[in-house]
């Protein structure tokens, strides 16, 4: 929370999903006294404010740093829920719709052809369920 608090608008916007509008807004937050004196409230109540290590190594590798995966579709493998933990674990995103930032299609089966036409149009790199497994070494 420290960090927040006392983080500059660029530093904010390093974070995943945090663009200039939602850095101003934490910006505007912390510079009313009112509300660092609620937050100064709660961490007195005995509110943790602090990641333990080991929820800060839950990385496995960075493998993904710096890429936003778009999953789509059913998987044989692992769940969607899954993926995501395994993206994230690998240091990448999870985005919800292809874009232009969007790196990977993670494509499994029934998966909608507008993802997979609009990926294919901004040429974003397409995987199947058994190339995104060997890409991350997983089974």
């Amino acid at each position: 929370m420290n960090a927040i608090a006392t983080a500059t608008a660029v530093q904010l916007m390093e974070a995943p999903e945090v663009g200039e509008k939602i850095a101003e807004s934490i910006l505007e937050y912390f510079a009313d006294e009112k509300n660092r004196t609620i937050v100064d409230r709660l961490k007195n109540a005995g509110l943790n404010f602090e990641i333990s290590e080991s929820e800060q190594t839950l990385k496995v590798s960075e493998i993904l740093k710096g890429l936003t995966v778009v999953i789509t579709g059913t998987f044989e493998k692992h769940s969607r829920e899954d993926y995501k933990r395994i993206i994230e674990e690998n240091a990448g995103k999870v985005g919800s719709g292809v874009t232009k930032k969007t790196s990977i299609l993670l494509a499994g089966n029934d998966c909608g052809p507008s993802k997979l036409d609009k990926a294919t149009d901004l040429g974003v790199k397409i995987m199947n369920e058994e190339a995104f497994i060997e890409m991350i070494g997983i089974h």
